[in-house]
């Protein structure tokens, strides 16, 4: 009978294989990218400044995101977000201007400790809110805002796959004047955004 020697070297190298070959495994097990999509609503605070008052409707929209997680509390997202909505103002003049409203942000995301089926998370980041007004407004173009955005959540698992999200999102930002200087109101505004939707994770 012949009996085979191993060397402690070959037999660290079958351990460091079983263990990349198992590391490799759970990473392609492991779910890192979302994609989300929530009915919004849009609801801005009135502002005042230069002696006009600026009242926007309140309205709803979509909202559409991708969020890739880096770890188990960390994970960053990027979204697009439309509503379309009319300002009004009042002054020494009177003006109404609808526009589209095109929403660009990027933010950090960052995990509590899940229970039962709940994953709550907080965010913050920023982007950028873009006016676009929809017809002829007596001047009155397109114009974009900086924007600071924070909020949180909680995401509800049905399977591995497929969770629903509620969702509470700010925005802090200068009002839009549409670049007609008669409108600027100088101002800092919020508009709340609360949200429902689905998440797919792959």
């Amino acid at each position: 009978m012949i009996v085979k020697k191993y060397s402690v070297k070959s037999v660290a190298l079958a351990i460091v294989a079983c263990m990349a070959l198992l590391s490799m495994r759970a990473v392609a097990q492991e779910l890192r990218s979302e994609v989300s999509v929530q009915g919004t609503g849009f609801f801005t605070k009135d502002s005042n400044g230069n002696g006009i008052e600026n009242k926007p409707t309140e309205t709803g929209g979509l909202l559409i995101g991708y969020r890739y997680n880096i770890n188990r509390w960390l994970a960053a997202e990027a979204n697009y977000g439309y509503d379309r909505n009319t300002q009004s103002y009042f002054g020494s003049t009177f003006a109404r201007v609808q526009s589209n409203i095109h929403q660009i942000t990027g933010s950090a995301v960052v995990k509590l400790p899940s229970f039962a089926r709940i994953q709550p998370y907080v965010i913050t980041g920023g982007g950028g809110l873009i006016f676009d007004p929809t017809g002829d407004a007596g001047g009155a173009t397109s114009q974009a805002k900086g924007a600071f955005l924070y909020g949180g959540g909680a995401d509800y698992a049905f399977t591995k796959h497929l969770s629903l999200r509620a969702e509470y999102r700010g925005f802090v930002y200068k009002a839009p004047s549409f670049n007609v200087a008669s409108l600027k109101t100088d101002s800092w505004t919020h508009t709340a955004q609360p949200s429902a939707g689905i998440v797919f994770r792959f």
